[in-house]
């Protein structure tokens, strides 16, 4: 599972509040953390994207493995396609067997992209809509840090503002990975096997379905 790493400006807050005195090295201290801070939120993204490149990874195969097969019986299970199937088949024209795929062919893809689109295309809404989530919070946490970088410069105005920034850091680490399990969950419904009876149309609205909610709670 993703693990998103946390980072906030409370200790430096805490830190800062509880001494008496402001060490020369202090505002040093805190713009290099601003420096980290913008690592890490690019190190969350990366983690972020590289997840969701695994669940449409996942996405592929069960479209591969599972729909395609199915919706490939289902397709030659009309008459006349199979009929025509089967008769250039027992005639062995390599001619007309050409001419067959020519016109089915690109049916068949047209298909199958469609639906790789149904399904990928929800993943990619929810990964940009996370994404966002996090560089909010970290634009959040450099504001805040910026503004602890030129308090440090006078210790009275740190103290005079503690409460009011304390109140301002917002950590959202649970709320990230709760964002993240959800979506593992999703796309586990879309690929798990447990029920060989349940359709694959069905299963693949239930994990629509669930993108959804999970987009809509951001």
């Amino acid at each position: 599972m993703l693990k998103i790493i946390k980072v906030t400006t409370l200790s430096v807050l805490i830190a800062v509040t509880g001494c008496v005195s402001i060490p020369s090295e202090a505002p040093e201290l805190s713009v290099e953390l601003g420096k980290r801070i913008a690592a890490i939120e690019e190190s969350n993204i990366t983690l972020l994207n590289r997840f969701f490149d695994q669940k449409r990874k996942e996405v592929d195969k069960f479209i591969e493995e599972e729909w395609v097969p199915e919706f490939a019986n289902h397709f030659f299970s009309n008459k006349t396609i199979s009929d025509a199937w089967e008769t250039i088949v027992s005639e062995d024209d390599k001619k007309q067997r050409l001419l067959f795929l020519v016109k089915t062919g690109p049916r068949l893809i047209k298909k199958i992209n469609e639906k790789r689109l149904e399904l990928i295309q929800p993943l990619d809404a929810l990964e940009r809509r996370i994404e966002l989530k996090i560089r909010e919070e970290y634009t959040q946490a450099r504001a805040i840090n910026n503004s602890i970088t030129s308090f440090l410069l006078s210790a009275s105005k740190v103290a005079d503002n503690r409460n009011r920034y304390l109140e301002m850091v917002n950590t959202t680490d649970a709320s990230i990975g709760r964002l993240i399990d959800e979506t593992d969950d999703a796309v586990s419904v879309l690929i798990e096997k447990k029920d060989i009876l349940e359709d694959k149309s069905e299963r693949s609205q239930k994990f629509l379905g669930k993108v959804r909610e999970i987009r809509d709670s951001i």
